[in-house]
């Protein structure tokens, strides 16, 4: 190793360390074994502009092992980023630019919010799937103008995690060539030795898992072995790679170094000064030499430049010969949408019946035919959560082209890779399974929100309605804690016209996620064709009362349907109601008191009917028509009955609460 760079990674170490010395908190560990490999990486391979960090072209980095944050936050202060000595100063501060672990659209040149292991490098992978599409889809000849790699950091931690199981395997099945993940392999976890808990053979698994596999013993002190590497890596295209590098964790702490006294806790004022003398550095806190800054000035800064000044030459050759492609790629960078919905979105008639499951894959396959950016999958589920798009051929790895993912039996890592597609840009991506099974995939939906991406879930089969197949089956309790995540419209439409209307909302919801909570049964069509404008403000009255309303019925999807039923019994025995459809909480909760008024009346009984929990209800009704236990196997309808999601019960609790 030259000077310089034995310089230059010692400076990456003690940045690091001098953050989380200063904030009192952070994890020294990672920062200080993984220096090497993030030096190499960074300085020797990966090609970002800091002057245009959006530059679509560009590699894309994942530290999945977020809580190595201020390594991360270091880095992009060396390559030029605009992260200051004084954000570092500020690490794990409030209103900081350095949060506790890094976060998307918070911190120049952080691509993907991480830190919930597993997470990051199952994004990753959805990152090297929207390339591989993309590259496919724009690619003319020798004009390669989507051609990029995707790097991750892992750690133990994150491979012993279901979802990066899960990520790793779909990675290897389409052979994502551009995927390179550098493992810092220390052999220390939180809790002690990683023998205590782990004793995977990481290379064997993965390489079973399809993907080409490289071993670099010391991952301390050779950064030339990380480089070759890496080098292999990038010529291996057929198949994703994983590079195991041997590290010691907290590398150059005199006492703590290989052990977990190193992997959460700040070092120390002696281990920090004992570290400082054991690698020779004799400089003051939050120090980069001026030959360290030259390093980076003249590798990854000036590279990142060339690059993006050769891509841009290669564009513009693209923009002659092939108009019409560079016109919908800038259109899809920029996340244009230029549909007409009101032309696109089929029609129904009034009291057609028709699942809001099926009425959903209508409406996706229309709009597929009016924009190409749409691109997702299901879970093993697109013919019961009728996602398949028709004639846009499936995205394998002999066909990148296709538009169809097969996720497989894989909701978390689906939901991830999600997610990173999103991240990446250029594309509208969706996700699917059973709403029942969101439950494994709401920690991707949490971070869907936290991240501002608006991936949109797809989740039918919504409730007790299911039948058959019973308790483990019917989601109960799974609307109520969707709609306590911040910065996330649970959408249950009434019908297919609030179906069509709740995708509209969701494609032209620019940091949002939405999840759209479908029925298997035939539900009546009772709103009106152009209803976009009343689901966007998350309820409003679909049926009113044919004189003054003496209560007010509150529902919503399938249960919209048994309340207008329920209203015209009521006005067959006197008894007037308007019947509101809320297919939304959240986007009703933010229109203003006029508007809330103007629906849910004041001085009037409400009831709500919903076939889920209860919880979340009280603030809009009186009373509720819910269920707060487990469903029950056997006909669908006799379930419903059963708890008393019939036209007599709701009449009868109707007359009750007046």
């Amino acid at each position: 190793m030259r000077e310089i760079e034995m310089q230059s990674i010692n400076t990456i170490r003690m940045l690091s360390v001098d953050q989380i010395e200063k904030a009192n908190s952070g994890h020294p560990g990672i920062c200080m074994g993984a220096a090497p490999m993030a030096y190499t990486l960074f300085n020797k391979h990966i090609n970002i502009n800091p002057e245009n960090s959006k530059w679509f072209n560009r590699d894309r980095f994942i530290l999945s092992a977020g809580h190595g944050s201020a390594l991360l936050y270091s880095m992009l202060h060396l390559c030029g980023f605009d992260v200051t000595i004084e954000d570092l100063k500020e690490f794990r501060q409030l209103n900081s630019r350095t949060p506790g672990h890094p976060e998307v659209g918070h911190t120049h040149g952080v691509e993907a919010t991480s830190g919930p292991l597993g997470q990051g490098i199952a994004q990753a992978v959805g990152m090297a799937m929207a390339e591989k599409h993309l590259a496919a889809k724009y690619n003319k000849d020798e004009l390669n103008i989507i051609d990029h790699y995707t790097y991750a950091i892992v750690g133990d931690g994150d491979l012993m995690e279901g979802v990066a199981n899960e990520a790793i395997s779909l990675a290897g099945h389409l052979g994502l060539g551009k995927l390179i993940v550098l493992y810092d392999s220390n052999d220390i976890c939180l809790d002690g030795k990683l023998s205590t808990s782990f004793s995977d053979n990481v290379i064997d698994r993965v390489k079973a898992m399809n993907w080409h596999t490289i071993k670099v013993g010391d991952g301390d002190t050779n950064v030339e072995a990380i480089s070759a590497a890496i080098e292999e890596a990038k010529k291996a295209t057929d198949k994703p790679t994983l590079i195991e590098i041997k590290t010691t964790i907290g590398y150059g702490a005199p006492n703590k170094g290989g052990t977990n006294g190193v992997h959460g806790a700040p070092l120390g004022a002696n281990e920090y000064l004992e570290t400082k003398t054991k690698l020779n550095w004799n400089y003051e806190p939050f120090t980069v030499p001026t030959e360290v800054k030259e390093n980076f000035v003249n590798g990854v800064i000036a590279r990142g430049k060339k690059k993006e000044a050769q891509w841009n030459e290669l564009v513009n050759k693209y923009r002659e010969k092939y108009p019409e492609f560079y016109d919908s790629l800038i259109a899809a960078i920029n996340g244009e949408l230029n549909i007409n919905f009101e032309e696109v979105l089929p029609k129904y008639e009034k009291n057609e019946s028709i699942s809001t499951r099926n009425a959903s894959g209508f409406t996706m396959n229309a709009i597929a035919k009016a924009y190409d950016g749409l691109f997702g999958g299901s879970a093993d589920l697109a013919h019961s959560n009728m996602t398949y798009l028709k004639e846009q051929g499936d995205f394998r790895k002999e066909s990148p082209e296709g538009k169809n993912i097969w996720f497989g039996v894989r909701e978390f890592g689906m939901s991830s890779a999600g997610n990173g597609i999103m991240l990446h840009g250029g594309l509208r991506s969706f996700v699917s399974t059973f709403f029942v099974f969101s439950d494994y995939l709401k920690p991707a939906i949490r971070m869907s929100a936290i991240e501002k991406q608006p991936l949109i879930y797809v989740l039918t089969h919504d409730s007790i309605a299911v039948g058959e197949d019973g308790p483990t089956h019917e989601p109960i309790e799974q609307l109520a804690g969707l709609r306590a995540i911040p910065n996330v419209n649970v959408i249950r439409p009434a019908d297919a016209h609030e179906t069509n209307a709740a995708w509209q909302v969701a494609l032209e919801d620019k940091e949002t996620p939405s999840v759209l909570v479908l029925t298997r049964q035939n539900i009546n069509v009772n709103a009106e064709f152009n209803c976009v404008d009343n689901v966007r403000k998350g309820a409003y009255i679909i049926s009113e009362a044919s004189q003054n309303p003496v209560a007010q019925i509150v529902a919503t999807g399938s249960e919209v349907d048994l309340g207008i039923k329920a209203q015209k019994e009521l006005e067959n025995q006197g008894i007037f109601v308007d019947v509101v459809s809320m297919p939304c909480f959240r986007l009703f909760d933010m229109q203003d008191e006029v508007y809330k008024n103007s629906v849910l009346k004041t001085g009037i009984k409400k009831l709500g009917i919903e076939m889920a929990s209860s919880f979340g209800w009280s603030k809009y009704v009186d009373d509720v028509l819910c269920i707060d236990t487990f469903g029950a196997s056997g006909n669908g309808n006799e379930v419903m009955n059963l708890f008393g999601f019939n036209k007599e019960t709701v009449v009868n609790k109707v007359k009750e609460l007046i």
